[in-house]
């Protein structure tokens, strides 16, 4: 029973949930009048929920509006409505508004929508003080109490027929602002009035003016009086007084300054009255100024005085502006239309002025120190004049110019420029110097003492001369120096080097080697190097010649390498041969030694060998065997001689060993000390021939003889090719 009372609960419960679903279409947000709200208007903020159910039943709808995503407005009710009344609009009100609807556990929010309270309201405005003095300040204080930071505040100093001084003041976090006014001269009534300014989606927004404040500002003295005595009008000379006064509410603190031109002449501190005097010139012609001040407070008063002049500027007049020294100079000095002065002629220096004469005129004989300004003073009642400065110049004369190359050396590399310097050791500056070119005027330089000259147009046979000539203000005239002859260095070009023999030099011999060079200017410096792993002089020397030729008497094998040449003139410019091979080979002498050192103790062993065999078989055969030995050795002989015919080296009898001698000799005279032992080992078997029974000895004489000789031949041959092959063979 239980389990079926259960179950029935369970479904009804099933079913009265299933009826109570429901669910948000919209949440909307409305602003009445308009999203633009004037300042002080009413404003009504709706917020309405659109919601769909499954079946007709109450839900609580939890409402909630935003202003610049703060809460501002929260309310419990059945309906889908609700509504957020401000009476009065304010600045202050403007923002993004937004709502929120919560219901059965579910929230829904509405779309944010701007309002625009225009318009802000009047600021008011207060004054610390009401009644002022003259510099004293007006604080002044206006106030947007309705209106919400940041603000900007405008403040305004109003006075009669000008226009008004604005003061800005931003404040990012008050709705009020303080400012300072300063009150000046001829301030009298003063208004002042403010306004403010805010910023609405980038737009400035204005408030009307506040109320308009009134200000009366009071003098702490009146306007100075400014008098000259005996008048503005006077002459130079005269005395004139200066008396400036006012009339002050209190005496602390109070200055009163006389200035002319911005130069402050006297002041006087806590007095009423300024007096000043002085001795009219025309100097003092002009404006003046007498100013009092208090504080901040100050007022000026001017007067302009006229001085009449009592006489005219001194002149001063030279007898010539220009004159040789040791000559006479005569100054003078003049009033126009005024005669009764004390006159002085003084020359002007930058240590102060030296008095010359105390007179009207002065004759003096002058020197090159004298050259300078001249002035003459006068002096009349006190009232000192003076002229303007006369200029003298004193000239002694140049002396004769030198004329030198800058480098030092009256010389010129071919392609580079010549410079020149032309000085003339006296004679009063400024100097016109003239450079010449053979007939030809190049420049003109005026200078001091010297003057420069560059000339680019230098030709390997330019042989004119250079001059130049001086002159100054001096009645001597020009000076001309002596003529400078020039020599143009032609630099070196395509050095070159050569040897004979050319190639290869047999050892011991001579080598003459030959440096040239195609172009240059005399004297040449000539260097010969050898090239290894670094470079040796071997020979160098200087000569008025293009070519060289330097003998090396006996090379040797430490000779062999590479070879060149280096050529230098006094253009400073070192030309590089191209560099040549040369190769020391072995004399022929020194080959044929080499050969007899090896074939003479072969030819020994092989002699000996055949010597050595012969014993054994006489001993071993008896007699029998030595008759059998020299039939054998006669067969042997014949088939030598035989062969020896067929290869056209046959030789016979005693010729054969004539030949044989002479070749020896000749050998012996060549080789030196070695081939003698050789001589010696040919004379015993040469002995062996004579005997027909001892014909293979000879076959063993003749065979070494004929290898030595070989040898020989291939050596002169070799040698001969050699030479012929050289270009320098001769």
């Amino acid at each position: 029973m239980y389990l079926a009372l259960l179950v029935i609960f369970l479904q009804c419960s099933e079913l009265y949930t299933q009826e109570r679903v429901f669910t948000f279409n919209t949440v909307e947000i409305k602003i009445r009048p308009s999203v633009k709200v004037k300042n002080g208007a009413r404003m009504s903020v709706f917020c309405h929920a659109d919601i769909s159910k499954s079946t007709d039943f109450q839900l609580k709808h939890n409402f909630t509006i935003f202003k610049n995503g703060k809460p501002v407005f929260m309310s419990i009710s059945d309906r889908e409505d609700a509504q957020y009344e401000i009476p009065v609009a304010r600045s202050s009100d403007t923002g993004e508004y937004e709502c929120t609807v919560e219901a059965g556990g579910k929230t829904k929010s509405s779309n944010s929508l701007h309002v625009w309270v225009t318009g802000m309201t009047k600021p008011i405005l207060t004054a610390e003080e009401k009644e002022v003095l003259e510099g004293e300040v007006v604080k002044l204080r206006c106030e947007l109490p309705e209106e919400v930071p940041p603000l900007h505040f405008f403040f305004r100093k109003i006075k009669m027929n000008s226009t008004p001084k604005e003061k800005h003041v931003y404040e990012p976090y008050r709705n009020f602002s303080e400012v300072t006014f300063s009150v000046e001269e001829g301030d009298n009534i003063l208004y002042f009035d403010c306004f403010g300014k805010r910023s609405v989606l980038l737009e400035f927004e204005s408030s009307e003016h506040s109320n308009r404040t009134l200000v009366t500002v009071k003098e702490p003295f009146i306007k100075p009086t400014l008098n000259a005595k005996p008048s503005s009008n006077v002459t130079e000379g005269d005395r004139i007084q200066f008396e400036c006064s006012t009339v002050v509410a209190r005496m602390r603190d109070i200055e009163i300054i006389l200035q002319k031109n911005k130069t402050i002449l006297k002041s006087v501190q806590d007095e009423k009255i300024l007096k000043y005097s002085a001795v009219a010139t025309l100097e003092d012609s002009g404006e003046y100024l007498c100013k009092v001040e208090q504080g901040r407070a100050s007022k000026t008063t001017k007067l302009n005085v006229v001085v009449s002049e009592l006489f005219p500027k001194p002149i001063l007049s030279a007898s010539r502006s220009n004159l040789d020294e040791n000559k006479e100079l005569t100054l003078s000095c003049s009033i126009s239309g005024f005669r009764k002065a004390n006159f002085s002629i003084l020359r002007k220096n930058s240590n102060g002025d030296i008095s010359l004469k105390n007179s009207r005129n002065l004759t003096m004989r002058v020197n090159v120190n004298d050259t300078g300004s001249f002035i003459c003073k006068a002096e009349v009642k006190g009232i000192v004049k003076e002229s303007n400065p006369v200029m003298v110049n004193i000239y002694a004369p140049v002396s004769k110019p030198t004329l030198s190359v800058v480098s030092g050396l009256p010389e010129v590399v071919l392609g580079k420029p010549l410079r020149l310097i032309c000085r003339s050791a006296m004679g009063t500056p400024p100097i016109t110097f003239r450079f010449h070119k053979g007939n030809e005027v190049k420049t003109i330089v005026t200078n001091d003492t010297y003057a420069m000259f560059l000339d680019e147009n230098i030709r390997q046979n330019d042989k004119k001369g250079y001059k130049c000539d001086a002159r100054n203000n001096h009645s001597s005239g020009m000076k001309t120096s002596n003529i400078l002859n020039i020599t143009v260095i032609v630099p070196i070009t395509s050095a070159s080097l050569g040897s004979i023999p050319y190639g290869e030099v047999e050892d011991g011999h001579e080598t003459a080697f030959l440096c040239s060079v195609k172009e240059g200017s005399w004297p040449i410096h000539f260097r010969i190097f050898r090239k290894t792993d670094h470079e040796v002089l071997l020979f160098e020397t200087s000569e008025n010649a293009d070519r060289i030729v330097w003998r090396k008497k006996a090379m040797n094998r430490q000779d062999t390498g590479t070879y060149y040449c280096m050529a230098s003139n006094r253009a400073n410019v070192d030309v590089k041969s191209h560099p040549i091979t040369i190769s020391v080979i072995l004399a022929v002498w020194q080959k044929g030694v080499i050969a007899a050192s090896v074939l003479i103790p072969i030819a020994g062993a092989v002699t000996f060998a055949s010597w050595w065999f012969l014993c054994k078989k006489k001993k071993a055969k008896g007699p029998s065997m030595e008759m059998s030995g020299s039939a054998l050795a006669t067969n042997l002989t014949s088939e030598k001689l035989t062969g020896q015919h067929n290869d056209g080296d046959y030789y016979s009898g005693s010729g054969y060993i004539e030949d044989s001698e002479n070749h020896m000799k000749t050998t012996d005279e060549t080789k030196g000390p070695d081939l003698e032992s050789a001589d010696v080992e040919y004379t015993e078997v040469e002995v062996s021939t004579l005997d027909p029974h001892r014909a293979p000895v000879q076959k063993g004489t003749e065979t070494v003889y004929s290898e030595i000789r070989k040898s020989n031949n291939d050596s002169v041959e070799n040698r001969h090719s050699r030479i012929q092959g050289h270009p320098d063979a001769t």
